[in-house]
């Protein structure tokens, strides 16, 4: 008898540990879900802007009322220009009354408003359209600027989306939006010397993510690199060679000639 309890206790604690080892896996996957999965949500003002991250596969998406501000943050780092894409999903044609119009802005990490370079941040859907498209492409950002210019910098982006121009009976009708966020790297002939001592990333943000975790993957560059490395010291060896090739072909030129011995 005592032989078969020991048996039972075994068999009992040898199964609480394979449970035990078994549900952090489960949580660290479910971890892992969920981490991967778009944004479902849109912040209401600065400070609960909700974080996307840049080059993502799926763009994030968001419910909410016609009349709402949606809010959106990304970072973007020195020699990237980001492009921020935005569509609406519009309420069927028979519930709305007029022609909307939306507008996409985007601000810097001091919440200055930048100009959109490319793009059509400012659209008007006719009352029968399903959907409106919106997007803006930031300047290239610097890696430094004067304190009076409004160049952008290195740190967090603020997105804001809204409709600007609406029939006070389509107030409060139900929309669905999606934000994505793509860069593209400018090159070396948009670098500037100089640089920030540290990324304009201000507060926190909503969904658990804070705005300073939302960063480039590679961390901030903050203008340390680009292609006029590669420039430089490629006309550095060209310019040694050239140098190297001249002096091989002038030497011996000034000394004079050998006059043969007399007999």
């Amino acid at each position: 008898m005592r032989t078969v309890r020991v048996l039972r206790n075994s068999a009992l604690l040898a199964g609480a540990a394979l449970l035990a080892l078994a549900g952090p896996a489960t949580a660290d996957n479910g971890d892992k879900d969920s981490e991967s999965a778009p944004p479902s949500q849109a912040g209401t003002s600065f400070r609960t802007a909700t974080a996307l991250t840049p080059d993502a596969d799926e763009a994030a998406t968001a419910d909410a009322s016609t009349g709402d501000y949606l809010y959106w943050s990304f970072p973007a780092d020195a020699g990237q220009r980001a492009t921020v894409h935005t569509t609406v999903k519009l309420p069927e044609a028979a519930a709305r009354h007029a022609a909307s119009t939306w507008q996409l802005d985007v601000y810097d990490g001091l919440r200055r408003h930048q100009a959109c370079r490319l793009g059509t941040p400012t659209r008007t859907a006719a009352q029968d359209a399903g959907s409106v498209s919106l997007s803006c492409t930031l300047r290239t950002v610097r890696s430094w600027s004067e304190q009076w210019a409004n160049d952008p910098l290195p740190g967090t982006y603020y997105a804001r989306l809204t409709v600007t121009g609406l029939k006070a009976d389509d107030l409060g009708a139900p929309v669905r939006a999606e934000a994505k966020v793509t860069t593209t790297d400018a090159g070396g002939a948009q670098a500037v010397d100089g640089k920030l001592a540290e990324p304009l990333v201000p507060g926190a943000g909503s969904a658990g993510k804070t705005v300073a975790d939302a960063e480039p993957e590679d961390g901030w560059a903050s203008g340390w690199w680009s292609s006029r490395w590669i420039w430089t010291g490629l006309g550095g060896v060209l310019a040694a060679l050239a140098g190297i090739g001249g002096y091989a072909l002038t030497r011996g030129s000034g000394r004079p000639s050998r006059v043969p011995p007399a007999v």
